[in-house]
């Protein structure tokens, strides 16, 4: 497959991806990544050669492959399943769109999936987890604002490390440029606000990211000699599965588990989806419904508390 057209038609098409639709880079690799997969196992070197069939045989392949999680009794899920079809649908669209003959688009069903389930924590859990970090030093005054942050702002983790060391703190709101690059206002808690100026009043170094590597007790950092001290998602992950471990919670902790606590806190206190969508800055509705757990529940909790009220009064 090395010279096949297919493989310089896939370049356009990822180029495409980024610069037309303005996909994230690590979007376009796992494109890269779900389509080249595809190719292989279907033996494809024209857009020609895709068909309803191989298509059929790589969805039973995929079927029947480990889950990530446990090799020897799971699965690959449906939900990632259906990320290799989104990858090849959105592929043929490109193909369409340049006037390429190939399968149809609309030929490629996505497969039923169950039901998402949050791991979420409870509120006791959270308090536990913002108020962990130890604030009499540097390290615990930058996690703290970073924890607060997480739970004030809903932000991805890939936003919160991109945020600058000049936020305007005289403001309850800032613009943020999140997945698809697209911009959307979040809004900053008084106990963030005050989070990050008294984390900010204690740095002494000049990096421009908010959030940045802390010397270590010897009085060193590991990362003085690199360009920026920014603190990277993977070591913002780390630092927050840390505290979950120190406050007790026995669950996988993420930043992305307090942005659904975050959510969760909006709609369990009257907030609509729509608002709570727009927060978090999903761009299809369908995302955000699967916090309706929360509304399901306070439903059930009018019903609970205002039917039948006057069955059997006379």
């Amino acid at each position: 497959m090395a010279n096949s057209p297919i493989l310089n038609i896939k370049q356009e098409f990822l180029e495409y991806v980024e610069i037309e639709r303005g996909r994230s880079i690590k979007t376009v690799e796992n494109y890269d990544r779900y389509l080249s997969r595809f190719f292989e196992h279907a033996q494809i070197k024209n857009p020609k050669d895709i068909t309803e069939t191989n298509i059929r045989e790589f969805r039973l392949w995929l079927n029947r492959q480990p889950g990530a999680k446990n090799k020897d009794k799971n699965t690959m899920k449906r939900r990632t399943q259906n990320y290799y079809l989104i990858a090849l649908r959105s592929f043929l669209k490109f193909l369409a769109k340049r006037g390429i003959s190939a399968l149809a688009p609309e030929k490629i069903e996505l497969a039923k999936t169950e039901a998402r389930e949050l791991d979420l924590m409870s509120s006791e859990e959270l308090t536990r987890l913002l108020n962990s970090p130890d604030t009499t030093q540097v390290k615990g005054l930058r996690d703290k604002a970073m924890l607060e942050l997480f739970f004030s702002t809903g932000l991805r983790v890939s936003e919160l490390v991109s945020l600058p060391r000049e936020l305007d703190l005289t403001k309850d709101e800032f613009s943020i440029r999140g997945k698809g690059d697209k911009v959307r206002v979040v809004f900053i808690s008084d106990e963030a606000r005050k989070a990050v100026k008294a984390y900010l009043d204690k740095r002494d170094d000049m990096d421009d990211a908010l959030f940045v590597q802390v010397p270590n007790k010897s009085g060193k950092n590991v990362l003085a000699k690199k360009a920026s001290m920014r603190l990277s998602a993977r070591s913002i992950e780390r630092i927050v599965q840390g505290y979950a471990v120190k406050s007790g919670i026995s669950r996988k902790v993420t930043p992305h588990v307090i942005r659904h606590s975050f959510a969760t806190d909006l709609l369990s206190n009257g907030a609509d989806l729509r608002s709570v969508q727009a927060l978090l800055g999903h761009a299809n509705i369908t995302t955000t419904q699967v916090y309706t757990h929360v509304t399901d529940k306070h439903l059930r909790d009018i019903h609970k508390n205002f039917h039948g009220k006057n069955r059997g009064k006379k």
